[in-house]
């Protein structure tokens, strides 16, 4: 079975056919800029709203169809799935001007789109027999050797907290009562939380300083907040798209919170949960100096199947070759293990990112049904550890996380 530790369903929720708008029940619900003045117009607005999104998608994300359904993730043998809860017009604020701090509404967007994705899976599965909410960590267990897709609800991006120190505490520990795994504090832009290494895929590194550049602290007072929060709470915290330096700041802040409370490093892990071995210049994907780091508190890597960052500088000769693409995955699985200290596969996943305007992905995998081809390789390069990188590490972590009933 396979753990995808940054799975996008969310997005084909959100990003409706214009002609099936999101229903807003009440003023109180809110989705966004946009959301809030939908909440009045609700036909309209909330059909451009997914007009919008279904046009980026197309060019940005997939050819065709969404990458991600449930049909799809069971196909795939996808039996633990981290989903990603993700507003884009909370970082894509259209009454905001950019690089601007979060608004307290945001967080209001996060609550509300967890009952739109259990509301979907609940349409498509009404009687839980292909999938569950899971918030323990016995009933992930359960449902993967049932064979059913275990979904755990995680957030991306800080912005989402909300606008004050004290407004993200009170948040992210009403999140840790949701069963919430992890949090990816930076994003795409610098929203006054944790400074974000480049992630697009049509600009390179120079050029997306120049247009998007900021001087915001490495990790903000709200990013202080969060990481200490998210400690305090034993939610795990996802380096994923910070530069060098909020990665460095994060890190020595959990060094100082070990020692206040005399914990080993090993007992509050960290993820990246989409993300790489840095074969090129791309910031975003991580250098051996960050894995050690992520290893010495026992945490673990998902790598990204987009294209553009996996195969960066990987020796990759046809990029259309899905023969390629399991040689370029166990290129980082054996870069990640010459970087752990203890030189296992202990500490490297699958995070897909699947949905997430990660197009083109890596060649021969189009769907999260594709990801069951992957078994054979894998497991003809690293036998009984296969199961461990597929599955076993990323269910590790997060039954850290969720913890017991």
């Amino acid at each position: 079975m396979f753990a995808d530790m940054h799975c996008h369903y969310s997005t084909h929720v959100i990003a409706r056919e214009p002609n099936q708008p999101l229903e807003v029940e009440t003023p109180q619900l809110t989705l966004g800029a946009i959301g809030r003045l939908a909440a009045r117009r609700p036909e309209w607005l909330e059909s451009l709203r997914a007009e919008v999104l279904e046009f980026i998608a197309e060019q940005i994300n997939h050819d065709e169809d969404w990458r991600v359904s449930l049909d799809g993730l069971l196909a795939g043998d996808v039996r633990a799935v981290f989903s990603v809860l993700y507003e884009p017009f909370a970082e894509f604020d259209l009454d905001q001007p950019p690089g601007t701090d979060p608004e307290p509404g945001y967080f209001t967007d996060v609550l509300e789109q967890i009952g739109k994705i259990e509301a979907d899976l609940a349409a498509a599965d009404p009687e839980n027999t292909r999938h569950e909410i899971v918030t323990t960590a016995p009933d992930l267990a359960r449902v993967t050797a049932e064979g059913k897709a275990a979904f755990m609800h995680c957030v991306e991006g800080g912005f989402h907290l909300g606008a004050e120190p004290d407004e993200v505490e009170a948040n992210v520990a009403t999140l840790a009562a949701k069963g919430i795994v992890y949090i990816t504090l930076a994003h795409l832009f610098w929203r006054g939380v944790a400074t974000n290494a480049p992630a697009m895929p049509f600009l390179s590194d120079d050029v997306y300083r120049v247009i998007f550049g900021h001087d915001g602290p490495a990790l903000s007072p709200l990013g202080e907040a969060a990481v200490r929060a998210m400690y305090e709470h034993g939610i795990l915290i996802d380096l994923s798209h910070m530069d060098e330096a909020a990665i460095d700041a994060t890190l020595a802040m959990l060094e100082a919170l070990d020692r206040e409370s005399g914990a080993a490093p090993s007992d509050h892990p960290v993820l990246a949960t989409h993300a790489g071995y840095r074969f090129g210049e791309q910031e975003y994907m991580l250098s051996p100096r960050t894995i050690s780091r992520i290893a010495a508190r026992d945490g673990v890597i998902g790598l990204i199947l987009a294209r553009h960052q996996l195969n960066d500088n990987a020796g990759v000769s046809d990029p259309d070759d899905p023969a390629e693409t399991p040689l370029v995955i166990r290129r980082h699985i054996d870069e990640i293990r010459r970087c752990v200290p203890s030189h296992t596969n202990a500490h490297v996943a699958f995070g897909t990112d699947l949905d997430g305007f990660i197009k083109p992905t890596v060649a021969g995998i189009e769907s999260a049904a594709d990801m069951a081809s992957l078994v054979g390789p894998l497991t003809e390069a690293y036998g009984a550890d296969a199961e461990e990188i597929c599955s076993g590490n990323a269910m590790r972590v997060a039954s850290w996380a969720l913890g017991p009933a």
